[in-house]
């Protein structure tokens, strides 16, 4: 007993002390200069051209008057019913909801105000320190202070997410029932009003049940602030609600993920301000190709119209590594959860050519041969035992060129263990990779999951013959005046051998090559017609994932399918991927399908697929001078 009144009196003292030091931050809050919060339409984005990507030449922004009474009421009785009196900090919510989420257990009640989650919403990145929320705190203190309830209300109208890409009241109405704010009827205001809680589980047209749900919560909450009669809660809910969902301003939905990635690029730049409180406009210069990124969008939407996966794509060009396209699932407006920016998925066979370069590099070459059969690797106190895909094994040696046309897992097992299995870990970090691969065996087989982006990494050097250059999507960041926040700087690195780079480039080759059919098919010789130039390119597959990796010197292509969930992908939409990578880079406009230049220091044989012997009329692969097949022999009957 005499530790709960212990603990009551601390609770009370941290509460008082709490009031007296929020009274001295809004002194001093009353006496420091006035900031601007009208800052909706303060950043504008830019394509690769210089065009505004959502040509905004109209004001987003809508004055309260202009807004439904309807909306107003809802918002403040749904999400802070005491906003008109207090002073920024609802202190008796507070400590309810610290009562109710410590006898629960969890977290199950939030005290933010609408002076709170406005504040939040000026920020321009999403930092979760003790230090942000001081400032937020603070923020809200001083916008308190200067500006009036019906000034902050109007604000946060104007920057709530709404969800699929809506900010502020007037976009959502707009896309959701194609009317001006002013014309929202209670039904259709007290569905929109639940959905800033969670964005895309409120969403009304994707998760319909759910926005149901949360919008008799709104109503009971109006009900419950004498807003509305209790009888009118079913009236309301019950009237039938006509969505329109669609954009307006741009004829691309997938454009929303692109700007997604945008601001999470923007997270990791330290040279703009955190807010826009404290600049007068952004100007941001991206890398987009409209062009590209409509054909992405089309090739997906038309490939994944009858599965139930869900995709990840960019096109990067190489020499740069500017990403030029981006999605981040087959359709924003039912999902806005970026796979892109923030999926990391199992990479499967696609890790293969950082093994295989490594192995070029420590003195293996195209004809170099493991056994290839069904086999159990001994790794010390325990057994490995990959397959290859159906278990089709040539139950003989084959070459490294073979391995890579048919993925098979032995021979890149085989070599893993030959070379150390410390030896791919440290090719991933030396093509600037950022995810770490574990020096275990399985690691040759794509078992870690990797982001698509943090990925790029290493293909675009392999697509730049060795140079490293970062993926990125912006350019360069001004204010509005046009100084220079942020730019961009090129580093083009040399990290990779151009030699190695250039035998290994010309193996993937392989992998859609009719003429390689054998004991096994190459992994891509299914959408072979599909490709009209030539291209390095790896397939991967897990139980859970599809990868396609393709590229020439002009262009990447990456594309991942799989299911959110990590539940297993169907052999039926084992062409999903490959079809949208190989329909994409086949028809940018651009892409003038540039080969490699031959670097000195290479020459050329014709091989025996299989086995890798010299063959007259045989596959012609490319090898380090001194290395090829013929050299050899040569050098054998002359000793």
């Amino acid at each position: 007993m005499k530790k709960i009144v212990f603990i009551i009196k601390i609770f009370v003292l941290l509460f008082f002390i709490t009031i007296i030091a929020s009274l001295s931050f809004y002194v001093y809050a009353f006496i420091t200069p006035k900031f601007s919060i009208n800052t909706t339409d303060n950043i504008t984005y830019y394509d690769k051209n210089g065009n505004d990507i959502f040509d905004s030449t109209e004001s987003n922004y809508v004055e309260l008057d202009e807004i439904s009474d309807y909306v107003k009421d809802a918002m403040i009785s749904i999400e802070d019913k005491n906003f008109y009196t207090h002073n920024g900090f609802d202190f008796m919510r507070i400590l309810k909801a610290i009562f109710i989420n410590l006898v629960s257990g969890e977290i199950k009640q939030g005290a933010s105000t609408i002076s709170q989650q406005y504040v939040k919403n000026l920020y321009l990145t999403f930092d979760k320190t003790w230090k942000r929320k001081m400032e937020e705190a603070f923020l809200t203190i001083e916008l308190e202070t200067h500006y009036s309830k019906d000034e902050i209300l109007e604000g946060y109208l104007n920057t709530i997410d709404f969800g699929a890409g809506n900010y502020g009241i007037k976009n959502a109405s707009k896309y959701y029932f194609n009317k001006e704010p002013k014309d929202l009827s209670i039904e259709e205001a007290t569905i929109l009003v639940g959905i800033p809680r969670s964005p895309s589980y409120y969403n009304p047209i994707t998760n319909f049940d759910n926005a149901k749900k949360r919008q008799n919560d709104v109503l009971v909450s109006m009900y419950n602030n004498g807003i509305i009669k209790k009888n009118e809660i079913d009236e309301i809910y019950n009237k039938e609600l006509n969505f329109y969902g669609k954009y307006d301003k741009t004829e691309l939905s997938s454009i929303y993920y692109y700007k997604d990635a945008i601001l999470s690029e923007m997270d990791n730049i330290k040279d703009i301000p955190d807010s826009l409180l404290d600049i007068d406009g952004l100007k941001i210069y991206t890398n987009l190709d409209v062009d590209v990124q409509k054909l992405l969008e089309n090739n997906v939407s038309k490939e994944m119209s009858d599965t139930t996966l869900q995709v990840a794509s960019i096109v990067v060009k190489p020499e740069n590594g500017k990403i030029v396209a981006l999605i981040g699932g087959k359709d924003y407006s039912t999902s806005q959860f970026n796979r892109a920016v923030s999926s990391h998925r199992q990479v499967g066979s696609t890790i293969k050519p950082f093994l295989y370069y490594s192995a070029l590099e420590n003195g293996f070459t195209p004809s170099s041969t493991f056994l290839s059969e069904r086999t159990t690797f001994n790794l010390g106190n325990e057994t490995y035992s990959p397959k290859n895909a159906n278990n089709i094994y040539a139950n003989k040696n084959i070459s490294m060129l073979s391995a890579i046309a048919y993925s098979d897992n032995i021979y890149a097992m085989k070599t893993h263990l030959f070379l150390g299995t410390d030896v791919l870990s440290n090719t991933m970090k030396r093509v600037k990779i950022n995810t770490e691969v574990q020096n275990v065996a399985s690691s040759a087989l794509g078992t870690t999951e990797i982001n698509i982006i943090d990925y790029s990494n290493g293909f675009i050097t392999l697509a730049n013959e060795g140079k490293h250059e970062t993926p990125h999507i912006i350019e360069k960041i001004t204010d509005n005046k046009g100084n220079i926040l942020y730019e961009y700087k090129y580093k083009n690195e040399y990290v990779l051998n151009k030699k190695y780079v250039y035998i290994l480039n010309n193996l993937l080759t392989s992998t859609y090559d009719y003429s390689l059919v054998s004991y096994a098919s190459p992994t891509l010789v299914s959408i072979s017609s599909l490709i009209d130039g030539k291209y390095a390119i790896k397939s991967g597959s897990t139980a859970t994932d599809y990868w396609t990796i393709g590229y020439n010197k002009d262009y990447l292509v990456m594309v991942w399918a799989g299911n959110d969930d990590n539940s297993n992908v169907k052999t039926t939409d084992s062409k999903i991927s490959k079809r949208i990578w190989a329909n994409t880079i086949n028809n940018i406009k651009d892409n003038n399908k540039t080969w490699y230049d031959i670097p000195t220091g290479i020459t050329a044989d014709t091989i025996d697929p299989i086995s890798g012997e010299e063959k007259i009329k045989g596959y012609l692969c490319y090898y380090e001078k001194g290395s090829e097949p013929s050299y050899n022999y040569v050098e054998n009957i002359e000793n």
